[in-house]
């Protein structure tokens, strides 16, 4: 084993939130090295606006995100990307139930994105996969499908988005859980399958193959998903280690000598064995278990058909949501924080024209209802976007937000129930269906805690995701996550046009 030894050094890394479970094998680097990896860990979408506007410069000195192609089509951040070390790789594929598979006709043959998209539109598949604006596992498998169903062989540009833009939607009625994490998506596919989410289980999940190669091996579910990888082709991530144009001397020595020790044969096996990633370094003995990865698809060569495919994605491709603001505006919210919450809400209809933002407004055909809570639930205001007029109805809904007014006091579970009974009524239910529930203190009037419990039993399974503020309680927003399939965001720093954000991917 070469001597890769060198001075103590930092090496401060903006990486995708996926290499957490690299920790052990960093540890291990730093004792050979003498390279300490200091990760901040973000969403790909965030990393890259961060990146892109400058404001990775002098703080970080490497990125490390599971793939470069999409910051390399982002001119200010190309101009800032240095060396890149490819460590490892991971397909996007699907990962199905062993009964799904079987029915579908599907085990001891190839199976292609085609075959998939074909029994997603007829009903006969369900999955869950992450939103391609926020997560690079849902983008390379929006990119995969599109690119397959297309059949060029070419990377995909506006007019090929068009073409397949049927089948697409076919595919995408078959989504039944969106996020904006992979490592979420993956934790709520698995209470869905073992009954601890009340949303019902699910038939497949598309993802990284590494996280289903840790589904399978670690027996969190009852049962091994059967792993696809589609024969038409597939897009993956590569993890290159990147180096900033700007880094200083140290930095660089460090993230060679890093670099070179993760690529050695051993530490190659350990990175399989220990994340399910396949080796980056050619030549590399693969795992018994991994069979060669199908054809790599093409990815998209500009912003521009990035931009297109997302948009489409957003407006027309996907199921659309449904979803209900439960917004605190009791005495306390007075001053400030009325001020950050319509400042938050705003974004949303188009104000917020950052990379993150122009991706988290309201989309097409989307249904948004403002409840309003004080003493009590206040009448809630229902929008559509309209398909054809989509900003015109975003300026409306804005409209409304800023005639909110303050005062009184906090009817927390009361105000809940009557959005769920507000989504539990509705005719159409062919969407994504959620509750954002954005609160600056403790619920004291109407229901308590143990009311609003009993009521859900009874309920249709829907989504909270509650927003802490101000002075919310914490353990029983976490609660309400939990019991209904939802996440916790905590906004109580301040920065409440972040959480509405990211939120986003969620619905």
């Amino acid at each position: 084993m070469p001597d890769l030894s060198g001075a103590p050094t930092t090496l401060r890394v903006l990486a995708g939130s996926e290499l957490a479970d690299m920790g052990g094998i960093l540890d291990e680097a730093a004792k050979a090295t003498g390279v300490t990896v200091k990760m901040d860990l973000v969403g790909s979408l965030e990393g890259a606006e961060i990146v892109a506007t400058g404001r990775a410069d002098g703080r970080y000195d490497a990125l490390w995100f599971s793939s470069n192609r999409y910051l390399e089509t982002l001119s200010e951040a190309n101009s800032r990307l240095g060396t890149a070390t490819r460590i490892m790789g991971s397909p996007v594929v699907l990962g199905l139930r062993p009964a799904t598979a079987q029915r579908l006709g599907w085990t001891g043959r190839p199976v292609t994105w085609k075959d998939i998209a074909g029994a997603a539109a007829e009903g006969r598949l369900t999955f869950a996969m992450t939103d391609p604006a926020n997560s690079n596992t849902g983008f390379s498998a929006l990119v995969a499908v599109a690119s397959a169903l297309d059949g060029s062989g070419r990377a995909l540009d506006a007019a090929a988005i068009d073409r397949v833009a049927g089948p697409l939607t076919g595919f995408f009625s078959a989504q039944r859980l969106t996020a904006g994490s992979t490592g979420w998506l993956t934790e709520a596919f698995v209470r869905r399958m073992t009954g601890a989410d009340p949303g019902g289980a699910l038939d497949g999940l598309i993802t990284y193959e590494a996280s289903l190669t840790g589904l399978n091996r670690d027996g969190k579910l009852s049962e091994q998903l059967i792993v696809i990888r589609p024969a038409d082709g597939v897009v993956s991530a590569d993890y290159p280690l990147t180096l900033f144009a700007g880094a200083p001397t140290e930095a660089r020595d460090a993230h060679e000598r890093l670099a070179a020790y993760l690529r050695q044969p051993r530490v190659q096996e350990q990175i399989a064995a220990q994340t399910g990633r396949r080796p980056g370094v050619t030549g590399a003995v693969q795992p018994a278990d991994f069979p060669p990865v199908p054809v790599e698809l093409p990815f998209p060569e500009t912003r521009e058909a990035i931009d297109a495919l997302l948009t489409a994605y957003q407006d027309r491709l996907r199921r659309p949501a449904r979803t209900v603001y439960v917004l605190d505006v009791s005495g306390s919210m007075k001053g400030d924080r009325i001020k950050q919450l319509k400042a938050a809400l705003s974004g949303l209809t188009g104000l917020n024209t950052s990379l993150t933002g122009s991706y988290c407004r309201f989309r097409s055909r989307e249904e948004v209802t403002l409840l309003p809570f004080s003493d009590r639930p206040a009448a809630p205001q229902r929008f559509t976007v309209e398909a054809a007029s989509p900003q015109s109805s975003r300026d409306r809904l804005r409209t409304a937000v800023g005639r909110l007014r303050v005062g009184g006091n906090t009817a927390v579970y009361d105000s809940l129930v009557a959005a769920l009974r507000e989504l539990d009524t509705a005719a159409d239910q062919n969407r994504f269906a959620s509750v954002v529930l954005m609160t600056d203190g403790e619920s004291n009037r109407g229901r308590d805690f143990a009311a609003f419990k009993k009521y859900l039993k009874g309920a249709e399974p829907v989504p909270v995701f509650p927003v802490l503020f101000g002075e919310a309680a914490e353990a029983p927003m976490r609660q309400i996550a939990a019991l209904t399939g939802g996440q916790l965001w905590d906004a109580r720093g301040g920065d409440l046009t972040k959480a509405f954000c990211q939120i986003r991917g969620y619905q």
